[in-house]
């Protein structure tokens, strides 16, 4: 547990020298009471004062537990910078731990908002974050704020940071453009993106390719049952034509998903999706990195509302919704690296309820 600590020492204090709790103390004591369902910085306070005792044990107090204001003031005046490359630390060593080794396979990158972290008066501009997803191992590996809701912005700014080669990086139809798609290419991965009439000339291109091939082009159909639903899918991927090419760094085909879903009161919806791809796959392995792509909102924005309560967290000032954001998502990856096969509700539970799983989630790392 210490050599994940000294990662969390190493980030700078903003305070005035007179502070009394190092920076690293703060950041782990809040990183456990998170692990353990606190929710804000006044319940991380009496996280820590009920359990001062043990945690002294691991971090030194020797003036008590912190107040909430002294939790409150350092997330507010922390550079997220300095918190992010933090978390990029502490991930690369948890995985060197676990003998994960680089990332590979499907990686997703998706924005999500802090629905109430918004400053006064700017309720329609809360604060966006951008997180890159593992969808092997199910943690975030990278994370940043998109400054001014510039969602493309952060996510360049993040590819130019990660290590990425053989991977297929995944984003929506936001992220279809020139610079993205060179961001992936320099990071010698390969790209799967979402394609709508947002970037029209290449929409229209993949429009007219398909409705030029004929009836027996290679497709593969699925049709899933469940809750009274029937769910049909059908994937196709055509080589990229000259004119697409033009359109897009690295294009090397077209892909096409056809959706059909028909409801228990026996109503259909259809919808149909393009993927720009920069390599051809075959359209079951397309199929399979769309999919693998949605686990970022099902296994990790979803586990964020749910779990850990994100839409409601109420923290307004300065950097503070950014940082407890970054808490929040190392957090997620600690329980879900752990290996029991127990809910993360359950986890988190466990942790509060008992001393020797709390450390076991720090001890099974080593």
């Amino acid at each position: 547990m210490q050599s994940f600590i000294s990662i969390l020492r190493e980030v700078r204090d903003p305070r005035d020298i007179n502070a009394r709790h190092p920076v690293g103390t703060i950041l782990f004591l809040t990183l456990a009471a998170t692990l353990c369902g606190a929710k804000s910085c006044v319940q991380v306070a009496e996280f820590v004062d009920g359990r001062e005792e043990e945690l002294s044990a691991i971090v030194d107090l020797p003036y008590g537990a912190p107040s909430h204001d002294t939790f409150s003031r350092l997330f507010r005046l922390l550079d997220p910078a300095e918190l992010a490359n933090a978390f990029t630390a502490f991930m690369t060593a948890l995985r060197a731990e676990l003998g994960l080794g680089p990332v590979q396979g499907v990686v997703a990158i998706d924005g999500k908002s802090l629905r109430r972290g918004y400053e006064k008066g700017r309720a329609y501009l809360p604060p966006l974050m951008v997180s890159v997803w593992d969808t092997q191992t199910r943690v975030a590996i990278a994370q940043a704020r998109a400054q001014g809701g510039n969602e493309v912005a952060a996510t360049l700014e993040l590819l130019g940071g990660l290590v990425l080669k053989g991977c297929t990086v995944t984003a929506d139809a936001l992220h279809c453009h020139p610079a993205m798609a060179k961001a992936v290419l320099e990071a010698k991965a390969d790209y799967a993106l979402g394609l709508k009439a947002n970037n029209g000339p290449l929409y229209a291109e993949a429009e007219r390719v398909f409705a030029d091939a004929s009836d027996d082009v290679s497709s593969l159909a699925t049709e899933e049952k469940a809750h009274g639903r029937i769910e049909r899918r059908r994937a196709s991927v055509l080589p990229a034509g000259v004119t697409a090419r033009a359109l897009l760094p690295g294009l090397q085909a077209l892909g096409r998903l056809e959706a059909e879903r028909v409801g228990a009161n026996g109503k259909s919806v259809t919808a149909t999706r393009y993927i720009a791809l920069s390599r051809k796959l075959t359209p079951a392995k397309m199929a399979e990195v769309v999919r693998a792509h949605w686990s970022i909102e099902n296994q990790l924005h979803w586990i964020l509302d749910v779990v850990f309560d994100e839409d409601d967290a109420r923290t307004r000032k300065d950097y503070g919704p950014e940082n407890l954001a970054v808490i929040r998502r190392l957090a997620q990856n600690i329980l879900r690296m752990h290996p029991s096969n127990a809910s993360m509700s359950s986890k988190m539970r466990r942790a509060m309820w008992s001393k020797d799983f709390f450390f076991e989630l720090f001890a099974h790392m080593r």
